[in-house]
This record gives structure tokens, C-alpha cells and sequence, in this order.
């Protein structure tokens, strides 16, 4: 995987908006936080444009996209908000400039889509806060990006809290994945890479049991998970079916153990109000019983 060049204090960053639309005030206060590591967010009026539950048109989006990838005057380029949009450009997206000339690429949720194509085709990312996300952040998420960003050494250890390890066992390989319904909707397009050999990690919002059980089913009709060495559950937030006698993480339980790898759940990472960065693209050691993600490279070189 090639990795991006470590961002520096002063470095100027393209904000874009490949999704849905946003309120003004969320994303300001993640340009806030932007400002105070030091970074300069770059932006337009464009960013605030509405059509229907997208942030503009499709051409419109997908400009902003190539002109971040094109401006030599940034280092990053980090979207605005998830929902729903990404997938409608990935046919579109020249992703051979950003290999040529890489900057490094944060998001998460529907930014999956982007994640999984670039992972695909070779380029580390930092699956992190959106803009509108990063303002409610806490200051341990603050303090993981900051050091993510900025230094080429592997970040900490993320431990589960609690600990729930659904199938025990320690595995190595790629840390790669990210939204549970995003992947699901790329099996069987050229837009979902391998991951032979890959630590899966998976969060999800919103998405009942049932539904869970289907995408995951999705994928692995798909052979998507043939050489899957391990899974990292992280938040799945507003998950749960009313007044159900049983837990989403006991649906994502049995789906894990029918794959036969060491698999935890409990990582901060996804929908809740703790989001924290994680390199895609790098290798790590999943420790499932001590639901322990050791990182051996950063998400920057």
C-alpha cells in the first residue's frame, strides 16, 4: 500500500462533499478543530449546494472532488458529511491522480465507498470524522488524529471497552472495511477490493438485525469474504429491533463464528459519540480475546 505523505502544521486541506447535504453549524465546528491542529481548510459556497438528499448534483460533486485532487497547493482532502452520494461517483473518479500524487483521504460512513476503491487500487486512507462529526468529538479523538496526521508511527492500540470477543484467536493482515451497508452495496461491482488476507472492520448505523444479517449475507454470496482473517465490530448505533428478545451484536455473533475467524466486538469506531481515527490499508494484529487492534504502520508515511 502506498501511503501519503505526513501532514505538516500550515498544510492546507480540500474539504468536499460527496454525499449528502449538512447544516452549517456541525461542519464549522469541525473546521474549527481542523484550524486548531494547525491545518487551513479550503472550501466554497459549492460545498452547501442541496439536491434532494445530495449535496448538489452529481457533476457539480464530482468537480469538487477533481479539483481537490488536482490542487497542488493541499495535502488532504477530508469529506464534509456521510449519508448517501459517494457510490453515484465512483464511475467517474479518476483515482489513478490521487496514486500518482497522493494526499491522504479522511472520512468514514458513506466515504466507504471511496475508502474501499482507493484501498483497492493501493492507497492508505484514515478512516476518521467527518466535518460535521469531528466539532462533538472528545479530546482522546482529537489527540489519536492529531498524531494519525502528523507522524508516520503507528498509533496506539485501540482496545474494545467493553471487551466482546465473538470468536477467540489472534489474527494479522490489512486493516480494511469501514460501513457494513456501503460495503454490501459494492459486492459485485469492480469497486470492492480484496480482502484476501484483511482484517475486516465493520460499523453500521440504523441498520436493524435483519438487515445486518442480509448485507453481510450479500457479501459473502458474493465470495467477498474468502480470506478474511479477522473482524473488528465497532459502533452499531440505533441497531437494535424494539422490543426484540435479542441484540444486533448477537446476529453479527453468529455471523462471525460462521466465518471461522478471530473476530471482537466493542471498538469505539463509527456512528457514536466516540469516533476515533484508524489507518485502512495498514497492517495490524487482532488480538480477539483481549479485543486489542495492534497498528504496525500509520495511516502516513
Amino acid at each position: 500500500m502506498i501511503a501519503p505523505p505526513a501532514l505538516r502544521p500550515g498544510d492546507a486541506v480540500s474539504v468536499v462533499a460527496p454525499s449528502g447535504p449538512f447544516e452549517r453549524a456541525p461542519f464549522e465546528a469541525g473546521v474549527a478543530v481542523l484550524r486548531a491542529l494547525g491545518l487551513e481548510p479550503r472550501f466554497d459556497d459549492r460545498l452547501f449546494a442541496r439536491f434532494r438528499y445530495l449535496a448538489g448534483a452529481d457533476a457539480d460533486r464530482l468537480a469538487l472532488w477533481e479539483e481537490a485532487v488536482a490542487d497542488g497547493g493541499t495535502r488532504a482532502i477530508w469529506c464534509a458529511r456521510g449519508g448517501y452520494g459517494a457510490l453515484r461517483l465512483l464511475p467517474s473518479l479518476r483515482l489513478r491522480a490521487l496514486l500518482d500524487r497522493p494526499k491522504l483521504f479522511a472520512g468514514f460512513s458513506d466515504a466507504t465507498a471511496l475508502h474501499a476503491a482507493l484501498n483497492g487500487r493501493g492507497l492508505r486512507t484514515l478512516h476518521a470524522p467527518v466535518l460535521t462529526q469531528l466539532g462533538s468529538q472528545p479530546a482522546a479523538v482529537v489527540d489519536r488524529l492529531r498524531a494519525s496526521l502528523f507522524s508516520p508511527a503507528p498509533p496506539p492500540p485501540l482496545e474494545a471497552a467493553p471487551v466482546t470477543t465473538l470468536v477467540p484467536g489472534r489474527a494479522r493482515g490489512v486493516l480494511l472495511g469501514g460501513n457494513l451497508a456501503t460495503l454490501g452495496h459494492l459486492a459485485g461491482t469492480p469497486f470492492l477490493p480484496s480482502l484476501a488476507g484483511a482484517i475486516l472492520l465493520l460499523e453500521d448505523v440504523g441498520e436493524r438485525p435483519y438487515k445486518l444479517d442480509r448485507l453481510w449475507t450479500q457479501l459473502s454470496l458474493a465470495r467477498a469474504f474468502e480470506g478474511v482473517r479477522g473482524v473488528a465490530v465497532g459502533e452499531l448505533t440505533h441497531c437494535e429491533e424494539k422490543e426484540a428478545g435479542y441484540q444486533a451484536l448477537d446476529v453479527m455473533r453468529d455471523l462471525c463464528r460462521s466465518l471461522g475467524v478471530p473476530a471482537a466486538a466493542g471498538f469505539a469506531v463509527g456512528h457514536g459519540e466516540i469516533n476515533q481515527p484508524l489507518p485502512l490499508g495498514a497492517q495490524v494484529e487482532l488480538d480477539a480475546g483481549a479485543g486489542r487492534l495492534t497498528f504496525l504502520e500509520g495511516a502516513v508515511e
